[in-house]
């Protein structure tokens, strides 16, 4: 286990960068703390495989470096830097068995074999393949390959950390949340430094103790899953996490009040100065429908989904949702939308903006 640091990081693939925007990481400085479990989230190409092959070895960084402990490894191979990772698409020894694949990072570092064997069982037992540890690799499906890479990469119990890289992508669906719940215990049981990349918030919120939102190459905030739901620092992480998205609403902010096409409604705190594209976020789930209090709003349809209704509206034009209890009543007299002002955030820019008095 290892803290690992990341320091005035970033990377470009053009040979002579000329601005910001040739760099596919942007400038980044963080510590991953020792035994922390993190999933680095966001949607294709916004630079969570080039950071992880970067922490991994498997890539210089264009600027920067990578220390793990205080020591710096910005040079060092993926074996100096005792990693395992483990990437999205299976990478298994198809002549070897289940059980030789499994064993193999052990034996390659000379361990005890009766300590081998039993490793092997504990894991064969964790991926669920302990029927099909004297199988040949090349005869299994593609998702028990997969499975083989995780309990390679789970099996040694002295690594800095672990690195998976989408590892659920080829899984199949029943078995990714057993499987998951896997990765929660092995990192509860053996305290390893885990970094996770998805891009599906699911995966993200129920694997990582910190969630690291990527965007556009930069890190837009890091965060426990209530801090990205209730005070996303970009619009973009209201926008990615939740199902649906965040509501952003372009507003004008005047001290406590919140002008949307010349109508007021309060917020919960008071603001200075808001300067730049300036724009109110609040969740689908702390909006209401009224008859009487509100912004005017127009219905538009009613998804009943189970235990809620999504409602789909049109506020001065623009498509909001709104998340409804199953026994609501939803009448043509629901004529305007009530947004609960404690769960109102404030953006410029597209960053969150701190009310006056209190840290972002």
């Amino acid at each position: 286990m290892a803290r690992i640091t990341l320091d005035n990081l970033a990377h470009s693939y053009l040979p002579n960068p000329k601005s910001e925007d040739d760099f596919a990481l942007k400038e980044l400085n963080h510590d991953w703390e020792d035994g922390a479990a993190y999933a680095l989230l966001g949607s294709s190409g916004c630079g969570k495989s080039t950071l992880l092959n970067i922490i991994s070895g498997l890539l210089n960084p264009s600027q920067g470096r990578i220390l793990f402990d205080g020591q710096d490894m910005t040079q060092a191979t993926t074996a100096e830097r005792n990693i395992a990772q483990v990437f999205q698409f299976p990478v298994v020894y198809d002549t070897m068995t289940v059980r030789d694949n499994l064993a193999f990072p052990l034996r390659n570092r000379g361990e005890d074999p009766a300590y081998v064997a039993a490793r092997v069982q504990e894991i064969a037992a964790m991926i669920g393949m302990e029927a099909t540890l004297d199988h040949k690799a090349r005869g299994l499906t593609a998702d028990a390959k997969q499975k083989i890479s995780l309990g390679r990469g789970m099996v040694r119990k002295d690594v800095n950390a672990l690195l998976f890289d989408e590892p659920l992508t080829v899984i199949d669906p029943h078995m990714k949340w057993e499987l998951r719940t896997q990765l929660k215990k092995l990192h509860h049981e053996f305290g390893h430094t885990m970094i996770y990349v998805t891009h599906d918030q699911t995966e993200a919120l129920t694997f990582a103790d910190k969630v690291v939102v990527m965007y556009d190459g930069r890190v837009v905030q890091i965060g426990t899953p209530e801090e990205l739901f209730e005070r996303p620092a970009h619009t973009f992480v209201g926008y990615f996490i939740g199902s649906p998205g965040m509501n952003v609403i372009p507003a004008q902010i005047e001290g406590r009040r919140a002008i949307v096409h010349g109508t007021e409604m309060d917020l919960a705190d008071g603001y200075g100065p808001v300067n730049g594209k300036t724009a109110i976020g609040i969740r689908p789930e702390f909006a209401r429908l009224s008859s009487d209090t509100g912004l005017p709003v127009k219905v538009r349809r009613v998804e009943d989904v189970g235990r809620h209704k999504l409602v789909r509206a049109e506020l001065f034009g623009q498509e909001i949702n709104i998340v409804a209890g199953e026994d609501d009543r939803i009448g043509p007299d629901m004529t305007r939308v009530w947004f609960d002002p404690a769960h109102v955030n404030v953006y410029a820019d597209d960053w969150r903006v701190a009310p006056q008095g209190r840290a972002a």
